[in-house]
């Protein structure tokens, strides 16, 4: 891969494709904002558009009569529209963004026909739709067996992954959200968290400061899912390792204080 290849893109799936086959699908490719609370799928509805996140974080939700509950996150390292590849037009959750960004979008039916034609492009996409369930069991087995502290840890930490920065920007809303819990459960798990100098909360930003004891907290709920997506990437030899990315990132926010 060249460099100016790996340049073009930040999203991980466009970045390992093979250059002929990004070149065939380049031209369906149309950039798009990504801002907060934007629909990306609707529940029960034909997927109109799949997308390849650059920036930003979108959640897949289950929305029932208590209120929605996170099922899994994608950034930078994924694609939204998982069910096109697997021969559904459509899924029961909802997709959207719930910190803004940016990345690409590609007609539905145009995914379909390119992942039908290009082998890599079908590959990549089959083993991050993988992953992405990885993910979702992993979700499950953290809300049954950790503490809410342990998830609020685990979730921050899937949120830095897909974050360019310290800084993200989470509201106590989303938090209950992805936890499954009343926003009251929320400012308890962020007081512990904060008081033991693993991050900063202010209004609408939480700033990891540890990410290093963050991973001790999560327990076991955080690891499985990222290693099982290096594991299935490194399929590729051009892959960026998700492992370094995190590695670095751990050095760079180790301290409290």
């Amino acid at each position: 891969m060249s460099q100016s290849h790996q340049n073009l893109y930040k999203n991980e799936l466009l970045r390992i494709l093979p250059v002929d086959e990004l070149a065939e699908l380049r031209s369906s490719l149309h950039s798009q904002a990504l801002p907060v609370r934007l629909t990306l799928i609707s529940a029960h509805k034909p997927i109109e558009y799949a997308y390849f996140l650059e920036q930003g974080i979108a959640s897949i939700v289950n929305d029932s009569m208590d209120g929605k509950v996170e099922l899994g996150i994608i950034g930078w390292e994924g694609f939204v529209g998982v069910p096109l590849v697997l021969g559904s037009d459509r899924m029961p959750f909802e997709a959207f963004m719930q910190v803004e960004g940016h990345g690409f979008r590609i007609e539905a039916g145009r995914l379909v026909e390119l992942v039908e034609k290009l082998p890599a492009l079908r590959s990549v996409l089959l083993r991050y739709s993988h992953a992405l369930n990885v993910q979702t069991a992993q979700t499950a087995f953290s809300n049954a067996n950790n503490s809410v502290e342990a998830r609020l840890a685990r979730w921050l930490l899937m949120c830095h992954d897909r974050s360019y920065g310290n800084d993200i920007a989470l509201t106590h809303e989303f938090m209950a959200m992805m936890l499954g819990v009343r926003r009251a459960g929320v400012t308890v798990a962020l007081h512990i968290l904060e008081g033991n100098k693993l991050i900063l909360s202010k209004r609408g930003v939480v700033t990891v400061l540890d990410r290093a004891r963050l991973v001790e907290l999560a327990d076991d709920g955080y690891g499985l899912p990222e290693a099982e997506y290096a594991r299935v990437m490194a399929a590729d030899t051009n892959v960026a390792s998700l492992a370094e990315e995190r590695s670095s990132r751990s050095g760079q926010t180790s301290r409290s204080g």
